[in-house]
């Protein structure tokens, strides 16, 4: 009977995405994340500067293959700058939602802990990934400079683009890091989509080419949430002569389809993250 008195105190906290605390779990995110950051370049010369380095070599390879050989950049103004900030971008979504998916796998000792919030774990990931797209962005901005880019009015579209994107990558990194947990054949399954994604998006290849060679398909490329992104953003910031997001869709109305996308891909990613959380650490 006193053990029963004694006990009757104490709250059974049992396991869930977020344990209650919403202001916990960002705080053990971005501390699980900035620990990331300190392992990954640990040792390293160069530090930082490597999430630097592999976008860059990326960009100087399909340069110039696609400005110097092909010539696929031909008469599109500020061509080497929509290059890079494409990549960017797509490198952006495919760290967060690539290294999302064996997430939990990777910190198992962390899940197996009753009180820890599992979403501190895709959340990290994106956070590191976010900071990488910072910094990278540094370097677009750079270039944007030399090439003597005007600023506009419409670079305030920034902060929205850039927080879509964020959304759309939290939204998907949550969706295949508790699936992959009990579907292992959602990593190649993942990789393969993220490969079609950087073809299905207008990075190596300018949105005008489409419009004049597949007028038809252009609407239906534009449904792509990145492409709509990658698209603004080259208008917004680049270059105002290129078609709006609105303009290759085919109006502002139709822009409703990315931006539904986008919201329909973060709630399932919430939704399913939710229920399955609990059992996490039971299927593991």
């Amino acid at each position: 009977m006193a053990t029963t008195d004694a006990l009757a105190g104490f709250r059974v906290v049992s396991p869930s995405a977020v344990s209650g605390d919403w202001r916990r779990t960002v705080y053990l995110a971005f501390t699980l994340a900035l620990t990331e950051l300190k392992v990954r370049f640990f040792g390293s010369a160069l530090g930082y500067l490597w999430s630097l380095m592999r976008p860059l070599l990326f960009f100087g390879v399909l340069y110039v293959v696609f400005s110097q050989l092909i010539r696929v950049g031909g008469g599109i103004e500020h061509y080497p700058v929509v290059l890079l900030m494409g990549i960017v971008l797509y490198t952006f979504v495919s760290e967060a939602t690539g290294d999302a998916v064996e997430s939990m796998i990777k910190h198992e000792s962390l899940i197996r802990r009753v009180a820890f919030p599992r979403l501190v774990i895709p959340l990290a990931v994106t956070i590191t990934a976010a900071f990488s797209l910072l910094m990278n962005l540094v370097v677009v901005f750079g270039f944007i400079a030399a090439r003597g880019v005007e600023v506009r009015w419409t670079w305030l579209e920034l902060p929205f683009l850039l927080g879509l994107l964020l959304i759309l990558a939290l939204g998907v990194a949550l969706l295949v890091s508790v699936l992959y947990v009990r579907f292992r054949d959602i990593k190649p399954i993942w990789q393969v989509v993220l490969q079609a994604l950087f073809y299905a998006t207008p990075i190596l290849y300018p949105i005008e080419a489409v419009r004049d060679h597949y007028p038809g398909a252009l609407k239906y490329m534009m449904c792509n949430p990145l492409a709509a992104v990658n698209q603004q953003m080259r208008y917004a910031i680049i270059d105002p002569t290129a078609p709006s997001a609105a303009a290759a869709i085919g109006g502002f109305g139709r822009l409703i389809v990315p931006l539904g996308i986008i919201v329909a891909l973060f709630v399932a990613g919430v939704v399913c993250f939710v229920r399955m959380a609990p059992r996490i650490a039971e299927e593991l």
